[in-house]
């Protein structure tokens, strides 16, 4: 019996080790390729919130997926959802990140609260946003993006 639970110890102490990061408020100290992440993804929120088609072309994958509250589709549904403002992203407050890097595959979870018109109304929802982005060619392009809706409370106060 003590071998079995040693044995369960040490499966234990070697998960700890090996878990993805996740959004965490404190600061952290990312690497250089980190940080040029997150520095895109929000540099992304920038562009769809100026509605910025253009540049969000160059960022999306051909045959990347963006899965929302209301349905999935693909880049260039997504890019006439922005440029037709069925969906205007005015601001999207991250108060957490975390990157997590597998060779060319990079997973960004933020949490956020999202401010958007949606049909012509303004909607305020929390998420955690999951965007792929792959490395190709030593550029960094987003394959998908979904966003999980929070059972949390909205952190978003005062001015929108």
């Amino acid at each position: 019996m003590p071998l079995l639970a040693l044995s369960l110890l040490l499966s234990s102490l070697q998960l700890t080790h090996a878990q993805a990061k996740l959004p965490n408020p404190a600061s952290t100290t990312f690497t250089k390729e980190e940080q040029e992440l997150l520095t895109l993804s929000k540099t992304k929120w920038t562009w769809m919130a100026d509605k910025n088609v253009a540049a969000l072309t160059g960022l999306f994958k051909e045959n990347c997926v963006f899965v929302h509250m209301g349905g999935s589709w693909g880049k260039d549904q997504e890019l006439g959802v922005i440029k037709g403002g069925m969906i205007w992203y005015k601001k999207a407050e991250v108060y957490s990140a975390a990157v997590n890097i597998f060779g060319n595959t990079a997973i960004l979870l933020n949490d956020i609260d999202l401010v958007a018109m949606v049909g012509g109304k303004e909607a305020i929802n929390p998420f955690m946003v999951t965007e792929v982005y792959i490395k190709e060619d030593g550029k960094w392009t987003l394959g998908s993006l979904t966003f999980s809706h929070l059972a949390r409370p909205l952190k978003l106060t005062g001015n929108k």
